[in-house]
Parts: C-alpha cells; sequence; structure tokens
C-alpha cells in the first residue's frame, strides 16, 4: 500500500548554489581590493616595472640584434633608460629652479588677472542691476540707504555726548611674578606631521629605487619566466596560459609603447609651438602638456594648464590665451581621432563605461597612479578573460561588442 507523503512535511530544499557562489565571489573581490590597497606602494612598483620593461622590450630587440645576449641587451636598455631620466631630471630641476626665482612675478600677475577679472565681474553685475531694477527703485534704495547712514551717525553723536566723564581707577598693587614650569612635550603634533610625511616620502623613494633592478629583471628573465610558468600545467591548461600570455603581452605592449610614442610626439610639438610663441621654460612646458593629454577624460584641461601659467608674465591679453588653449585642444584632438588610432590600434577594445568604472576604482584603490595604470590593467585583465574559455563573458562584458 503506497503512502502519500503530505506536502507540509516535505524536507526543505538546500539553499541555491548560485546565491553561495555569488556570496563568495563578493567576499573574494572585497578581499583583493584590500589587500591591492594595503599594498598599493608594492604593487604600483611592481606594476610599473612591468609597463617599463615593455617600453624597453623593442629597445632589447634592437640590441639583439647585434648578436649581444639578453642579459647585456637588457642592460644596455636600463643605462639608456636612467641616463634619459637623469638628464630629463636635470633639466627639470634647472628649469624649477628659474621658476622658483621668478616665482613673485608670476604671484602679481596672477593677482592682477584675478583683481581685472572681479572688476569686469563687478561691472557686468552693475550694468545688470541697472537694466533690470528701474530708475525709481533704484533711487528710493539710495534715500534708504542714506537715511539710515544719517541716523546712525546722529545716535552715535548722541551717545558721545551723554557719555559720563569715570575716572581712571586707582593701580592695583601688582602680585609678585611667579616663574612658571614648563614641562616640554616630547615632540609636538607639527613636528609628528613632518615626521610622517618624510616617512611616506621616504617610502616612496625607497620603493622607486627598485624599479631599474625590477625591470632588469623582467627583461632578462623574461625567457626563463615563461618557460618555467608553462611547465608549472600540461596539456589544454598550457595552451590557455600561452594565449593569456601572448594576449597581455600584445595589449600592453599596444597600449604602453603606443602612449609612450604618443607621448614623445606630443612633447616635441608642443615644445616647438611653445618655443615658437614665446613661452617660458618651453622645455618642461612641452613634455608636460603632452603627456599629459594622453589621461583619459581630464587630460585636455591638464595639458592647457602648464602653458598658460607659464604664459603668465609674458601675455596680458585675454586673446593670447585663448590662442594657447586653441592650439593645445587641436593637439589634443589630433592626436586622440589621427594618432592614437594608429600607434595603440585596435588591439585595446574597452567599452566606456568600463573605462570610467576603472578609472574611479583604480583611483579609490591607488590615487592618482591609479589614474594612470586603470586602462593598461583592465585592458590586461579583458586579454586573460578572453584567453580562457570559461571566463570569455566577462571578456565580452569589458569589451565593445560585436
Amino acid at each position: 500500500m503506497e503512502t502519500v507523503q503530505d506536502p507540509a512535511q516535505e524536507p526543505a530544499s538546500p539553499p541555491a548554489k548560485p546565491a553561495r557562489s555569488a556570496a563568495g565571489i563578493l567576499a573574494a573581490f572585497i578581499l583583493i581590493v584590500f589587500v591591492l590597497y594595503v599594498g598599493r606602494l608594492f604593487f604600483i612598483t611592481l606594476v610599473t616595472a612591468v609597463l617599463l620593461a615593455f617600453i624597453l622590450e623593442p629597445l632589447v630587440g634592437f640590441f639583439m640584434r647585434f648578436k649581444v645576449p639578453r642579459g647585456g641587451a637588457s642592460f644596455l636598455a636600463c643605462t639608456v633608460m636612467l641616463i634619459s631620466l637623469y638628464l630629463a631630471g636635470l633639466g627639470a630641476w634647472s628649469q624649477a629652479v628659474g621658476f622658483l626665482d621668478a616665482l613673485p612675478t608670476y604671484t602679481q600677475r596672477l593677482t592682477d588677472l584675478v583683481d581685472s577679472a572681479t572688476v569686469r565681474l563687478e561691472e557686468v553685475e552693475r550694468a545688470a542691476r541697472d537694466l533690470l531694477i528701474p530708475q525709481r527703485v533704484r533711487d528710493a534704495e539710495a534715500a534708504a540707504q542714506k537715511a539710515r547712514e544719517e541716523a546712525e551717525a546722529a545716535r552715535k553723536a548722541a551717545a558721545k555726548r551723554r557719555r559720563p566723564v569715570v575716572e581712571p581707577p586707582l593701580p592695583l598693587p601688582q602680585e609678585p611674578e611667579v616663574q612658571e614650569v614648563r614641562i616640554r612635550p616630547e615632540r609636538s603634533v607639527f613636528v609628528n606631521a613632518v615626521f610622517t610625511y618624510l616617512r611616506g616620502f621616504y617610502d616612496v623613494v625607497l620603493m622607486a629605487s627598485f624599479v631599474p633592478f625590477l625591470v632588469y629583471f623582467f627583461l632578462s628573465w623574461r625567457d626563463h619566466f615563461r618557460r618555467s610558468l608553462m611547465n608549472l600545467v600540461e596539456g589544454e591548461k598550457r595552451d590557455v596560459i600561452q594565449r593569456a600570455w601572448e594576449g597581455i603581452a600584445t595589449v600592453a605592449r599596444a597600449y604602453v609603447v603606443g602612449n609612450f610614442l604618443l607621448g614623445i610626439m606630443l612633447s616635441v610639438v608642443s615644445a616647438l609651438i611653445f618655443w615658437f610663441v614665446n613661452i617660458p621654460y618651453w622645455q618642461v612646458m612641452g613634455p608636460v602638456s603632452g603627456f599629459l593629454s594622453l589621461i583619459p577624460y581630464i587630460g585636455l584641461p591638464l595639458a592647457i594648464l602648464p602653458p598658460f601659467i607659464a604664459a603668465l608674465p609674458v601675455y596680458t591679453g585675454w586673446a593670447a590665451y585663448l590662442v594657447i588653449g586653441t592650439v593645445v585642444a587641436l593637439l589634443h584632438m589630433i592626436a586622440l581621432n589621427l594618432l592614437y588610432p594608429k600607434l595603440v590600434g585596435g588591439r585595446v577594445h574597452l567599452n566606456p563605461l568600463v573605462v570610467t568604472i576603472a578609472l574611479m576604482i583604480w583611483y579609490l584603490i591607488w590615487g592618482g597612479a591609479g589614474l594612470i595604470l586603470a586602462i593598461p590593467i583592465t585592458a590586461g585583465m579583458k586579454a586573460v578573460f578572453d584567453s580562457i574559455p570559461s571566463l570569455r563573458g566577462y571578456g565580452r562584458l569589458f569589451g565593445e561588442g560585436d
């Protein structure tokens, strides 16, 4: 005889696996963000070294064409990088010293511009007020203001006449001075703040000193790292790692090297234009404006700011600044619309929404360095997703569509 089970007594169904999976993904994401934030100085140094290695890889290949071993070619490439950075830093320092000497002139000129703009705004406000408010209302307001001032003056005069004559009080006997014994604190708040700031600066300099060594090891040991990584897995996983490696290398080389060459071109052209229009410190303002122009979204206003500041003691009219801003904007538009597709190519397929979210996330985690490193890191992640079959959906989510 069959028994019919009561529906009310049916065992409860186990929790759904997608819910557990989503919770695990969220926990892993929070843990990764926490680790990246806590170790941001280490990871910024590591990623910077990797990107510099991609920039120097073509130079290593150039030296290897002359039968130079990879270790020697990597050493020569790093030496060229250090010499270039030293010369650039030396030139920037000399220009910075001259800028500091001329800083009072820039401050006075900036004050004059602000005062001029304030006067013009007041004139515009007065003209608008005269246009909108009738003459009889303005006359009534002026008469009321004059009456208030006369009433206030009369009140003060009456109060002054009614003020009684008060004899000065007799001096009180002075108490003997007691020397106060102060206990000097161990360290003031200001000193603690200075020590904290210098400690952070020291940590940055210390980590930056590792960059040349990391770049050299990444370049000279590249083949060894690749073979060792391939030997860790077998079968289809080796093919996946091979595709991921090649995808990351292609995207990083296209983005990093392409943007670096584009920045050099913009720096040279901007410096020549600034020299032609007699802008001071054009040797520094050109490269600064050229590379700032490559920052996503905010590159154009940042690129216009350096020549504006440098031109303060030279030009007094607003027409000159309008011309400078127009020239920088034209260079920016030409670089993004004509040169960027040629140098970077169509290998970095990231949709604008992903780029915007990536910039916000990496800025919150790594600050200003995150704005510079956000796109190459995100593009590398997309290359990995495209290489792994189970993650290609995320790669399509990051991409621009079919």
